[in-house]
Protein backbone atom coordinates (compact mmCIF):
# COMPACT_ATOMS: atom_id res chain seq x y z
CA UNK A 1 0.00 0.00 0.00
CA UNK A 2 1.24 3.44 -1.08
CA UNK A 3 1.27 5.93 2.05
CA UNK A 4 1.44 9.52 1.57
CA UNK A 5 3.72 11.22 4.16
CA UNK A 6 4.22 14.68 4.77
CA UNK A 7 4.70 17.96 6.87
CA UNK A 8 1.87 20.12 6.61
CA UNK A 9 1.36 23.99 8.23
CA UNK A 10 -2.23 24.85 9.77
CA UNK A 11 -3.45 28.15 9.96
CA UNK A 12 -4.33 28.58 13.91
CA UNK A 13 -5.15 32.23 14.24
CA UNK A 14 -3.19 33.51 11.56
CA UNK A 15 0.45 31.68 12.99
CA UNK A 16 1.53 28.27 11.08
CA UNK A 17 1.51 25.45 13.53
CA UNK A 18 3.43 22.56 11.77
CA UNK A 19 1.71 19.24 11.64
CA UNK A 20 2.44 15.64 10.60
CA UNK A 21 0.26 13.91 8.23
CA UNK A 22 -0.18 10.52 6.71
CA UNK A 23 -2.68 8.90 4.58
CA UNK A 24 -3.20 5.83 2.08
CA UNK A 25 -3.56 6.61 -1.58
CA UNK A 26 -7.19 5.73 -1.28
CA UNK A 27 -8.10 7.58 1.55
CA UNK A 28 -10.17 6.24 4.83
CA UNK A 29 -11.07 7.11 8.30
CA UNK A 30 -9.33 10.27 10.26
CA UNK A 31 -7.49 9.90 13.18
CA UNK A 32 -6.09 12.79 15.62
CA UNK A 33 -2.87 12.11 17.43
CA UNK A 34 -2.06 14.06 20.38
CA UNK A 35 1.39 13.53 21.27
CA UNK A 36 2.63 13.54 24.98
CA UNK A 37 4.58 16.44 27.07
CA UNK A 38 7.51 15.34 25.14
CA UNK A 39 6.36 17.41 22.28
CA UNK A 40 6.12 15.56 18.42
CA UNK A 41 8.87 13.48 18.35
CA UNK A 42 9.64 10.84 15.44
CA UNK A 43 7.38 8.13 17.66
CA UNK A 44 4.12 10.05 17.28
CA UNK A 45 5.00 10.82 13.78
CA UNK A 46 5.78 6.85 13.03
CA UNK A 47 2.28 5.64 14.65
CA UNK A 48 0.75 8.09 12.39
CA UNK A 49 2.49 6.13 9.53
CA UNK A 50 1.54 2.94 11.19
CA UNK A 51 -2.27 4.00 11.36
CA UNK A 52 -1.95 4.80 7.38
CA UNK A 53 -1.01 1.56 6.93
CA UNK A 54 -3.90 0.19 8.64
CA UNK A 55 -6.00 2.24 6.21
CA UNK A 56 -6.31 5.31 8.23
CA UNK A 57 -5.64 9.24 7.76
CA UNK A 58 -4.16 10.44 10.41
CA UNK A 59 -3.00 14.23 11.34
CA UNK A 60 -0.28 14.79 14.47
CA UNK A 61 -0.12 18.69 15.33
CA UNK A 62 2.69 20.24 16.84
CA UNK A 63 1.51 21.60 20.40
CA UNK A 64 4.71 22.58 21.15
CA UNK A 65 6.05 24.69 18.58
CA UNK A 66 8.46 22.34 17.23
CA UNK A 67 10.50 22.21 20.50
CA UNK A 68 10.98 18.26 22.25
CA UNK A 69 11.98 17.26 25.27
CA UNK A 70 14.42 14.08 25.78
CA UNK A 71 14.09 14.35 29.68
CA UNK A 72 11.24 14.89 32.17
CA UNK A 73 12.43 17.96 33.90
CA UNK A 74 12.19 19.22 30.42
CA UNK A 75 9.28 18.30 29.39
CA UNK A 76 7.98 19.60 32.71
CA UNK A 77 9.26 22.40 31.83
CA UNK A 78 7.79 22.51 28.27
CA UNK A 79 4.19 21.99 29.73
CA UNK A 80 4.89 25.07 32.23
CA UNK A 81 5.43 27.29 29.71
CA UNK A 82 2.78 26.46 27.73
CA UNK A 83 -0.04 28.31 26.67
CA UNK A 84 -3.13 26.39 26.99
CA UNK A 85 -5.28 28.57 25.13
CA UNK A 86 -3.25 28.19 21.70
CA UNK A 87 -2.62 24.00 22.29
CA UNK A 88 -6.50 24.18 22.66
CA UNK A 89 -6.63 26.16 19.53
CA UNK A 90 -4.33 24.01 17.62
CA UNK A 91 -6.20 20.87 18.78
CA UNK A 92 -9.58 22.04 17.32
CA UNK A 93 -7.80 23.53 14.62
CA UNK A 94 -6.44 19.73 13.22
CA UNK A 95 -9.83 18.09 14.11
CA UNK A 96 -11.45 20.83 11.79
CA UNK A 97 -8.68 20.11 8.73
CA UNK A 98 -8.84 16.40 9.49
CA UNK A 99 -12.85 16.31 9.49
CA UNK A 100 -12.91 18.25 6.10
CA UNK A 101 -10.76 16.13 4.46
CA UNK A 102 -12.64 12.88 5.37
CA UNK A 103 -15.79 13.89 5.49
CA UNK A 104 -16.99 11.60 8.21
CA UNK A 105 -17.03 11.06 11.43
CA UNK A 106 -13.19 10.75 12.82
CA UNK A 107 -10.98 9.02 16.04
CA UNK A 108 -8.82 11.01 18.47
CA UNK A 109 -5.87 9.33 19.95
CA UNK A 110 -3.63 11.24 23.04
CA UNK A 111 -1.10 10.04 24.81
CA UNK A 112 -0.72 11.58 28.11
CA UNK A 113 -1.02 15.13 27.85
CA UNK A 114 -2.70 14.39 24.68
CA UNK A 115 -5.05 12.22 26.49
CA UNK A 116 -6.37 15.14 28.39
CA UNK A 117 -6.73 16.94 25.11
CA UNK A 118 -8.83 14.40 23.29
CA UNK A 119 -11.16 14.45 26.32
CA UNK A 120 -12.07 17.86 25.31
CA UNK A 121 -12.03 17.42 21.71
CA UNK A 122 -15.04 14.39 22.29
CA UNK A 123 -17.06 16.40 24.82
CA UNK A 124 -16.50 19.60 22.37
CA UNK A 125 -17.28 18.32 19.28
CA UNK A 126 -19.56 15.19 20.06
CA UNK A 127 -21.56 15.18 16.53
CA UNK A 128 -17.89 14.51 14.64
CA UNK A 129 -16.17 11.98 16.84
CA UNK A 130 -17.02 8.57 16.79
CA UNK A 131 -14.04 6.89 18.91
CA UNK A 132 -11.52 7.99 21.70
CA UNK A 133 -8.76 6.01 22.92
CA UNK A 134 -6.55 7.30 25.96
CA UNK A 135 -3.09 6.23 26.64
CA UNK A 136 -2.26 6.71 30.23
CA UNK A 137 -3.73 9.86 30.55
CA UNK A 138 -7.15 11.32 32.13
CA UNK A 139 -9.25 14.24 32.44
CA UNK A 140 -11.42 15.66 35.38
CA UNK A 141 -12.60 18.72 33.55
CA UNK A 142 -14.55 17.98 30.78
CA UNK A 143 -18.81 17.29 30.84
CA UNK A 144 -19.27 13.83 30.36
CA UNK A 145 -22.31 14.49 29.24
CA UNK A 146 -21.10 15.62 25.88
CA UNK A 147 -19.40 12.80 24.94
CA UNK A 148 -20.93 10.71 22.28
CA UNK A 149 -17.83 8.89 21.35
CA UNK A 150 -16.77 5.06 22.42
CA UNK A 151 -14.03 5.71 24.66
CA UNK A 152 -10.90 2.60 24.85
CA UNK A 153 -8.70 3.55 27.76
CA UNK A 154 -5.44 1.83 28.53
CA UNK A 155 -3.53 2.29 32.06
CA UNK A 156 -0.87 1.16 33.81
CA UNK A 157 -2.24 -0.41 37.74
CA UNK A 158 0.30 1.52 39.38
CA UNK A 159 1.10 4.94 37.42
CA UNK A 160 2.82 7.89 39.77
CA UNK A 161 1.51 9.96 37.30
CA UNK A 162 -1.58 8.75 37.01
CA UNK A 163 -3.08 7.50 39.91
CA UNK A 164 -5.38 4.34 39.69
CA UNK A 165 -7.90 5.90 41.87
CA UNK A 166 -8.54 9.27 40.18
CA UNK A 167 -8.75 6.63 36.78
CA UNK A 168 -11.34 4.91 38.73
CA UNK A 169 -13.15 8.11 39.71
CA UNK A 170 -13.26 9.52 36.14
CA UNK A 171 -14.05 5.89 34.54
CA UNK A 172 -17.43 6.47 37.20
CA UNK A 173 -17.70 9.33 35.77
CA UNK A 174 -18.41 8.80 32.37
CA UNK A 175 -20.59 5.65 33.54
CA UNK A 176 -22.72 8.17 35.23
CA UNK A 177 -23.19 10.08 32.26
CA UNK A 178 -23.81 6.63 29.34
CA UNK A 179 -20.35 7.17 28.44
CA UNK A 180 -19.49 3.61 26.46
CA UNK A 181 -16.20 3.14 28.03
CA UNK A 182 -13.78 0.78 28.41
CA UNK A 183 -10.82 0.55 30.49
CA UNK A 184 -7.67 -1.72 30.22
CA UNK A 185 -5.56 -1.89 33.00
CA UNK A 186 -1.61 -3.01 32.72
CA UNK A 187 -0.24 -4.67 36.05
CA UNK A 188 3.40 -4.55 35.41
CA UNK A 189 4.03 -1.46 33.69
CA UNK A 190 4.90 1.58 33.54
CA UNK A 191 3.77 5.73 32.44
CA UNK A 192 4.78 6.05 28.80
CA UNK A 193 4.72 1.97 28.19
CA UNK A 194 3.94 2.03 25.04
CA UNK A 195 6.46 4.78 23.56
CA UNK A 196 9.37 2.88 22.15
CA UNK A 197 12.06 5.49 22.46
CA UNK A 198 11.53 5.36 26.48
CA UNK A 199 13.47 3.22 29.17
CA UNK A 200 9.87 2.22 30.52
CA UNK A 201 8.47 0.69 27.04
CA UNK A 202 7.01 -2.32 27.74
CA UNK A 203 6.88 -4.67 24.24
CA UNK A 204 4.07 -7.24 25.06
CA UNK A 205 1.85 -4.55 26.66
CA UNK A 206 2.11 -1.97 24.03
CA UNK A 207 1.31 -4.62 21.85
CA UNK A 208 -1.65 -6.26 23.31
CA UNK A 209 -2.98 -2.48 23.40
CA UNK A 210 -2.61 -1.63 19.94
CA UNK A 211 -4.28 -4.97 18.85
CA UNK A 212 -7.05 -3.33 21.37
CA UNK A 213 -7.11 0.02 19.67
CA UNK A 214 -7.04 -1.09 16.46
CA UNK A 215 -9.96 -3.48 16.46
CA UNK A 216 -11.52 -0.44 18.54
CA UNK A 217 -10.93 1.38 15.58
CA UNK A 218 -12.00 -0.61 12.85
CA UNK A 219 -15.34 -1.32 14.97
CA UNK A 220 -16.08 2.30 15.23
CA UNK A 221 -15.09 3.70 11.83
CA UNK A 222 -14.16 1.58 8.94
Amino acid sequence: MFIQKSEIKLDVNGKSINAYFAAPENGGPGVLVLHAWWGLKPFFKQLCDQLAEHGYVALAPDLHNGQIAETIDTAKELMQNSDNQLIGDIVMAAKEHLHNLTHNNIGVIGFSMGAAWALVVASDDPNNIAATVLFYGANDGVDFNKIKSKVLGHFCKVDEWEPLEGVREMEAKMKAANVDVTLHFYPTVSHWFMESDRPEYDSASSQLAWDRTFEFLKDNLM
